[in-house]
Order: C-alpha cells, then sequence, then structure tokens
C-alpha cells in the first residue's frame, strides 16, 4: 500500500526550517509505519521560503531574468529540503532522495524521498508522476492552507473554501501557465497531467496533525478533494 504525498515548501520551510513541526511530523509518520507494517509512504517536497528568497534575489539583481535559471534556483531549494528529511528519515529510507521521478519503478524501504526534477515542472508534477509510476489513485498535497479557495483568500476577502472541485473547474481555476514560484494550491502541469490520468488529489493542510492523521489512516479529513471528473 503506497501513499504518495506532495509536502509543500511553505510548511517545511515557511520562513526558516520548521523544526517543531518537522519534530511532530517525524513522529506521526513512523507511529504511523508502525501500526501499518504494509504501508510505504513517498514524499516529494517543496522549496517554500529558501526558493523565493533566492529566485527574488536573482531577479533584483540579475540584468536579464530567465525563466529557466529561476527554476533552477527552485529545484536547488527542494533538494536542500529533501535531503533534510532524508536524514531525518534515515533508518526508513534505503535510496537516496530522488530527483528524476520518470526512474522510480518501485519502492525498496518504507519512505522514499524525492525533489525537484528540472525546469517548467514543480515538484507537485513530479508528485503526479511518481503516484502515475507507483500506480497509486491519489496524492496528498499538503500545504499551507485548510482548503483550496475560489480565490486567493489572502487578496480577496469573498474568497470561499471549496470541498469538492472536478478537474475542468480546477484548471479553469488555476490556469495552464507554469510559472517559477508562483503560489497555487497545484500547479498547472500537474493539473493537466492529473486530469489526463484520472487521479485524485487532496489538498488540505500540512501541519494540522490531527488531520494528517486522519488522511494517514483513510478518516474523516478536513481538505478537497480535485478529481476525477
Amino acid at each position: 500500500m503506497v501513499k504518495v504525498i506532495s509536502l509543500g515548501g511553505s510548511i517545511v520551510a515557511p520562513d526558516n526550517i520548521d523544526t517543531e513541526f518537522l519534530s511532530e511530523f517525524t513522529t506521526v509518520i513512523k507511529d504511523y509505519l508502525a501500526s501499518v507494517p504494509e504501508a510505504k509512504l513517498v514524499f516529494i517536497i517543496g522549496g517554500g521560503a529558501p526558493a523565493r528568497m533566492f529566485q527574488n534575489a536573482y531577479k533584483g539583481i540579475a540584468d536579464t531574468y530567465k525563466a529557466e535559471e529561476a527554476d533552477w534556483i527552485g529545484i536547488t531549494a527542494t533538494r536542500l529540503n529533501a535531503q533534510l528529511l532524508h536524514a531525518v528519515f534515515s533508518d526508513y529510507c534505503n535510496d537516496p532522495v530522488v530527483y528524476d521521478p520518470t526512474s522510480v519503478s518501485q519502492i525498496t524501504s518504507r519512505i522514499l524521498i524525492a525533489a525537484g526534477w528540472k525546469p517548467g515542472f514543480s515538484t507537485d508534477y513530479d508528485a503526479v508522476l511518481i503516484a502515475e509510476r507507483l500506480s497509486a489513485q491519489t496524492v496528498i498535497n499538503l500545504t499551507n492552507i485548510p482548503k483550496v479557495y475560489t480565490a486567493d483568500p489572502k487578496k480577496d476577502p469573498n474568497a470561499k473554501p471549496i470541498d469538492s472541485i472536478s478537474w475542468k473547474d480546477f484548471r479553469i481555476l488555476v490556469g495552464d501557465e507554469w510559472v517559477p514560484g508562483r503560489n497555487l494550491p497545484f500547479d498547472p502541469v500537474a493539473t493537466k497531467h492529473a486530469a489526463g490520468l484520472g487521479l485524485r488529489v487532496i489538498s488540505a493542510a500540512g501541519k494540522n496533525i490531527t488531520n494528517l492523521i486522519n488522511l494517514l489512516y483513510e478518516r474523516p479529513f478536513e481538505g478537497t478533494v480535485i478529481g476525477p471528473e
């Protein structure tokens, strides 16, 4: 039984590394693996504040801004965050951090950890590709918001939370263009591929530990279910 979890950089490193959250997260994951011996987990880690900080520095310094260069900066941040998680879960990981999601064919230990791949794609897309490779039906997308909203709630006071949404309507919400560093509940490239696969994505608040436990054990949870149609 494999669960694919996209762990947003915004909850791993919102400003600095959130060691308090990661300690709780580690305990929950280890307890879950102990209680469900057949379970295996894949974590794909985002870049968070370090990615945006260095991307903004590049944008402010360089004479010519190149999206590919900004992407590589973000990818490098995901790899640093992923290496931290790999170290924390070293007793559960036989394989090194995965950079190329298309290389994944099986999980040889209880946990597999992946990071950013190449320009033009986010870790959301990596999660979808790994789910496809492992025949997983669901990706759990842990972010810094409890649900997907009709608009950015920080900018639009009329934004409303969504319990469930089809891929067709979600694609209207996020658009089709990938922009490095853009903060979306699930990126447009990943959205298009997930829709084609008929994948189910659950978007939920990663720092709500009780809710995380409910997601792991497939109990009622708070979040947004995206797709399938």
